[in-house]
């Protein structure tokens, strides 16, 4: 890796604080982290699109080096976040009456958030009193705009929007 290092523009390596090269993409921005076991995690894009162009910039990168790279390894996305706002305050303590406990973890004292495990589509929201959300673990932006329509409409449904 720190052979790696000395060769890429806009990478850092300290094995003593985190076990991978950290690979920094600036047009479109994203930031790879790279393993010695040769996988390779691409993390703040902003769309899948971007994340696809980053990854190709990294390859081309990579094989101008002389390091090995199989290309033709398919990109998978793991985990997309997203975030959204409500437009709305909302009092955590009804919306976990609400929905019920049992997906439900509100611990205000320990986390100022209301994090719920929504089984369809399989995400993890993070809702807040100011009405905004965090919406992560979805395959695709679709999943997350189920998951934004579905707390909506709950919300709307429990009288608390």
């Amino acid at each position: 890796m720190e052979d790696l290092k000395s060769k890429l523009e806009n990478a850092e390596y300290n094995k003593s604080k985190f076990p991978g090269l950290v690979y920094r993409n600036k047009d479109p921005k994203a930031v790879f982290l790279l393993f010695n076991s040769g996988k390779v995690v691409c993390t703040g894009s902003k769309s899948i699109e971007d994340a696809q162009i980053s990854s190709k910039k990294l390859i081309q990168e990579l094989l101008k080096q002389g390091v090995d790279v199989d290309s033709s390894n398919e990109i998978i996305v793991q985990n997309i976040v997203a975030s959204a706002d409500l437009k709305s305050v909302l009092n955590l303590n009804s919306v976990a009456l609400g929905f019920g406990m049992e997906n439900i973890e509100y611990e205000p004292e320990q986390f100022p958030g209301l994090v719920y495990r929504m089984k369809e589509p399989k995400v993890v929201i993070l809702l807040f009193g100011s009405g905004k959300m965090v919406i992560t673990g979805g395959k695709s932006p679709i999943d997350c705009e189920k998951a934004y329509k579905s707390i909506k409409e709950k919300l709307i449904n429990l009288n608390i929007l």
